[in-house]
């Protein structure tokens, strides 16, 4: 049994040459180059077809299609880049005791790259649950302008694995479906846990994405209570201030006292000035205590 790993995709005579050598078909060679495709499972005559998208760099969560070639003894992988999920397969293939891959046939090896490559995607996944739950604890904290796009750049990534993970699933079913020679019985419950990992990557993300949409709407409402209740303070103010205006308009008038006894008689008064203050004072406390009665306080 063969493992070949192909690293680049710019050498396409390579490439076909490469298909001459293990009858790879000529459509799905075309598929290999034609990167961006949906993932899926195909099956001709000797082997079996397999592409999906992988995260070559977890730091940036940057995407790259993979291509699986595999029939009865032999496994070829193309990959657009260097950097893969693979480390811990080939240290099992590195090993000089028995073990599974050793012993089986290239089906099993199929599945167990497969396999890497799926559950490669739990950290990215884990870490954006991280991420939603420390946004959502300081929403209900101390509301910031900054989450909203927080949970915009989130919701964004996690559409795209969303569009990822999903048809990786159907291509799963097909592989497990299938009834190829070159894939056992055996196998095909390997296959089977991996489908529940991508099943439970898909549920995953979609409730993250729900979250964090919920999460969105939360925020707008808090803006929206927040500015409500400024609103409602300024208001509050504003009725309070505008009958004290009215009196301090109607005593600010250039009326003279002396003309007539009806003009601004309060103006000789003694205590007309505290007089005045006091009624402002008391018209400004009976608004107060009505809002408070009205619960508009």
């Amino acid at each position: 049994m063969i493992w070949l790993d192909c690293v680049g995709l710019a050498n396409i005579g390579l490439i076909e040459e490469i298909g001459r050598i293990f009858h790879l078909h000529t459509l799905a060679l075309e598929d290999v180059v034609n990167t961006g495709q949906r993932s899926k499972a195909d099956f001709f005559d000797e082997h079996a077809f397999f592409v999906l998208s992988m995260i070559d760099d977890a730091r940036t969560s940057r995407y790259e299609q993979i291509s699986f070639f595999f029939g009865d003894k032999f496994v070829v992988t193309f990959q657009e880049r260097e950097g893969d999920p693979f480390e811990p397969v080939r240290q099992r293939i590195r090993t000089s005791n028995p073990s599974r891959l050793r012993n089986r046939k290239a089906d099993y090896l199929a599945y167990a790259l497969i396999d890497a490559v799926v559950d490669s995607y739990f950290p990215i996944v884990d870490a954006t649950g991280d991420k939603v739950d420390a946004i959502e604890d300081e929403l209900l904290a101390a509301p910031r302008k900054q989450h909203i796009s927080q949970l915009h750049g989130l919701r964004r990534a996690t559409s795209l694995l969303k569009r990822t993970i999903m048809p990786l699933r159907d291509a799963l079913t097909t592989l497990i479906r299938s009834d190829a020679p070159f894939i056992t019985a055996e196998t095909k419950v390997y296959f089977n846990d991996t489908l529940d990992h991508a099943i439970r990557l898909a549920e995953t993300v979609e409730s993250q994405r729900e979250t964090m949409i919920g999460l969105i709407e939360m925020q707008l409402s808090l803006s929206q209570s927040r500015t409500n209740e400024i609103i409602g303070v300024l208001t509050i103010v504003s009725a309070i201030f505008i009958p004290l205006t009215f009196l301090a308009g109607i005593w600010g008038m250039n009326f003279d006292p002396a003309s007539s006894p009806w003009n601004m008689p309060e103006l000789l008064w003694p205590y007309g000035y505290p007089a005045a203050l006091g009624f402002m004072a008391f018209v400004a406390i009976s608004l107060v205590l009505f809002f408070r009665w009205r619960k508009w306080l």
